[in-house]
Formats: C-alpha cells, sequence, structure tokens
C-alpha cells in the first residue's frame, strides 16, 4: 500500500497533493481547465460567458495565474482590436484525467437533493 500524500509531520504545502491544489485550488481554476479540454481554444470573453458567474477581473486573475504556472498558453494576435486566445499547455492537459475521475467520483457518490430526502422520509 501506498504512504500517505501528506506524512505526519510535514507541512501540506510540501507535498506533491498541497502542491497539486495551489495550482488548481480555488473556485474557477478547475473549471477554466475544463472548458479549454473541451474547447480547444476560447477567448476571454467565451471563458466568460461559459462560466457564467465569473467577473472579467476575477477571470483576468484567473488566467494570468495559469498561465504563470504553466498550464495554458495566452497568444495575442497583433491586429486591430486585438485577439487573445487561450489554450491548455501539455502541463495543463496532464490534469484532465484528474478532473475527469473527479467528474466520475461525484457522479457516483452524490448526495440526493434534501427536498427529495424529506419526501422519502
Amino acid at each position: 500500500m501506498r504512504e500517505t500524500c501528506v506524512p505526519t509531520g510535514v507541512e501540506l504545502k510540501d507535498t506533491g497533493f498541497g502542491y497539486t491544489l495551489s495550482l488548481i485550488g480555488g473556485k474557477y481554476k478547475m473549471i477554466i481547465l475544463y472548458w479549454l479540454a473541451e474547447n480547444k481554444v476560447m477567448r476571454h470573453n467565451e471563458l466568460k460567458r461559459s462560466i457564467g458567474t465569473i467577473s472579467f477581473k476575477t477571470l483576468s486573475l484567473m488566467l494570468k495565474e495559469l498561465e504563470a504556472d504553466d498550464l495554458i498558453i495566452r497568444k495575442e494576435f497583433p491586429q486591430v482590436p486585438p485577439k487573445v486566445e487561450y489554450s491548455l499547455t501539455e502541463r495543463g492537459l496532464s490534469l484532465i484525467p484528474l478532473l475527469n475521475m473527479m467528474c466520475d467520483w461525484g457522479e457516483k457518490n452524490s448526495l440526493p437533493p434534501q427536498e427529495d430526502v424529506k419526501q422519502q422520509a
């Protein structure tokens, strides 16, 4: 059996698990990665429309962080008006199986909505 990924006496940030969480943690990063995996290339406003609940500023910040972590590529086209496209790097693509496993787990383990539980009782 495998040793725990957060051994006793080691800070979470100093583990592979902590490092992965630092890259994909937060409310929107995994959602951005998901949309880029589904669509291959997207522009800022396409991402904003797809996510829906994210502000322009927050999306810009998340994209900058994902780019700094080498998970996405920002490609700027020199034209007027400016055109910028985002896509996943090889490193970003390597996270997609993890996101798929999380999706599978959620589908298998999601609890019924509270209203359904009350009606069954």
